[in-house]
């Protein structure tokens, strides 16, 4: 039946060989799987044990030590899910003048990037399952239920393809730019700090959270965190607004891209 329909061919085997790709070291597997446990135990566990300091009355803006806890276990299950891919090897192609590979075959360089974040959504769909129940292990997630774990799951998804839309931007801008890593960097302390993932956006004023809003950072973090701590009525609105911000991202990458093709001379081949 694939036969049929060789384009879908192409994207299947290019995940395949992404996925080999990944997965090639198996110590570094290992370390994938079972790394983000071990942070979040041994750094935010501990960090936010000293802060509380075992004062279970302690409340700060409405989170008990529990209920940070709770929040911080979520960041890290959502950072897997939807803000793990980063845009390097994207970058890399076009600086050395390898995306003139992408000019002459059949598979073009925005299906195989995307081919490959695919693939590694499968990756990090898998290590966030493993963190999840080792968390769950430990008493942390004792609210789970099916619903919010099945509606936080669709809204990283979600989630996932904005962020892969914001890196594939920054990537592209390498018609122009030598090096990308620090806008890289400097996208990752933003969205650290404006989405909700170092601190909930409780602990923030007011009119800060309001203009937040406006932007989609709060959506990469603290909106899939409550989703997935049961809050489904965010399930309604805030997906809708993820599919906004990841077309208007996709229309400035088509604009991009179409203004660097016109700039790219492959002087790195």
């Amino acid at each position: 039946m694939v036969s049929n329909f060789p384009n879908l061919q192409k994207w299947i085997q290019t995940i395949r060989i992404s996925w080999s790709t990944q997965t090639a070291y198996r110590f570094n597997f290992f370390l994938q799987v079972i790394g983000p446990s071990l942070v979040f135990f041994f750094i935010k566990y501990n960090l936010w044990s000293s802060i509380y300091n075992g004062a279970t009355d302690l409340v700060i803006q409405g989170y008990t030590f529990d209920k940070m806890i709770n929040y911080h276990a979520w960041s890290l299950v959502v950072a897997l899910i939807a803000g793990g891919y980063a845009s390097h090897n994207l970058a890399e192609d076009i600086r050395m003048g390898r995306i003139s590979t992408y000019l002459i075959y059949p598979f073009n360089f925005w299906e195989f990037h995307t081919a490959s974040f695919i693939s590694f959504q499968f990756l990090q769909t898998f290590i966030s399952a493993v963190t999840i129940i080792s968390i769950l292990m430990l008493g942390i997630f004792d609210s789970l239920t099916v619903l919010s774990l099945i509606n936080g799951y669709l809204f990283c998804f979600l989630v996932s393809l904005m962020w892969f839309s914001l890196q594939y931007m920054t990537g592209i801008l390498s018609f122009w730019l030598e090096e990308t890593w620090i806008l890289r960097v400097l996208l990752q302390i933003m969205s650290a700090f404006l989405s909700g993932a170092i601190l909930p956006l409780e602990l923030y004023p007011e009119w800060v959270v309001k203009i937040l809003n406006y932007t989609p950072f709060p959506y990469l973090s603290y909106y899939p965190i409550k989703i997935f701590q049961g809050e489904l009525s965010l399930f309604t609105s805030a997906p809708l607004i993820i599919v906004g911000w990841t077309v208007i991202f996709a229309l400035l990458n088509k604009f991009i891209w179409s203004r660097g093709m016109k700039l790219y001379t492959a002087a790195g081949m």
